[in-house]
């Protein structure tokens, strides 16, 4: 069992670090609201820090699951980042999704101070984090990885090393690509059923089982039916995600005409009010 310290206790992290509390690691957690923190260990074994730096110390594995660039940057630099209590050898475990740009930086200022960096970012959403079944795609050395994967299969349902520091981040840019445009094609299509005087769980359950099946069809049809957006991965974050998709898509010379065109879909409902409903909420649009 590894001493770990959890950066960040929001939908996802919350629930990641109790499962490594569950696995017997050593657990303290630190989120920049106390309260989240507390609650906690209230339902958890482990320690609370009150700060990043305070939570590495003596840690061999630090987690982090925050927001975005600049949070991600917060917590790991300064004199109460992360970074400042690791101890050299110990390894840095990214799982926000983040641009690519930044995971090297940070990964080369790791590597400066002597201890390891991977970028791990998760798909799956809250559901997956809750029930330990989350796809965590990383980014890094051969080393770190093979160091940091029994500890992440705590919470993950499959894990790989995809390649060097910032390839877990492009290969999860892929996974929203692909998403963004799998949820368009999915609204449309309830939504053309429901134009056409279909039933949809008639209709899903035919569909589901041919070439039109999917994830997002199985576990959010029913939901989207009943216009129920409250639960699952915010729009706010998806459109920061597509938008990392984007600008990476104009370095490298990636086409990305749907992701681009849904990106705007969820600027409406951001517009409508829905910026925290969850991203299957792109239906909303096409009922108003």
């Amino acid at each position: 069992m590894a001493r770990v310290a959890f950066l960040g206790l929001g939908v996802m992290g919350f629930p990641m670090a109790g499962h490594l509390a569950a696995q017997g690691h050593q657990v303290t957690v630190w989120n920049r609201s106390p309260a989240k923190a507390a609650l906690w260990v209230e339902k958890h074994p482990g320690q609370v820090a009150t700060t990043a730096a305070e939570a590495a110390e003596g840690a061999e594995f630090v987690m982090a699951c925050v927001g975005n660039d600049d949070d991600l940057r917060q917590v790991c630099t300064g004199p109460d980042g992360a970074f400042a209590g690791m101890a050299a050898g110990a390894v840095f475990v990214d799982h926000t999704t983040v641009s690519a740009a930044v995971t090297r930086e940070l990964s080369a200022i790791a590597g400066e101070q002597g201890f390891g960096f991977l970028d791990a970012p998760v798909s799956g959403g809250q559901a997956g984090a809750e029930n330990g079944q989350l796809s965590v795609m990383c980014g890094g050395s051969a080393a770190d990885y093979a160091a940091a994967e029994p500890v992440i299969a705590a919470y993950a349902k499959i894990c790989r090393l995809m390649g060097p520091s910032g390839a877990g981040q492009l290969t999860k840019m892929c996974n929203q690509i692909a998403i963004a445009g799998v949820v368009q094609g999915l609204s449309e299509s309830l939504n053309f059923a429901e134009k056409a005087g279909l039933s949809i769980p008639e209709v899903v359950e035919v569909i589901s089982q041919g070439a039109a099946g999917s994830w997002q069809m199985q576990a959010r049809h029913q939901t989207m039916a009943e216009n129920r957006f409250d639960f699952g991965f915010a729009v706010d974050w998806m459109r920061k995600d597509l938008g990392i998709c984007l600008q990476t898509a104009d370095e490298n010379g990636a086409s990305l005409p749907v992701t681009a065109l849904v990106d705007q879909f969820y600027k409406e409902v951001q517009q409508m009010g829905g910026g925290r409903w969850d991203t299957s909420a792109l239906i909303a649009r096409l009922r108003r």
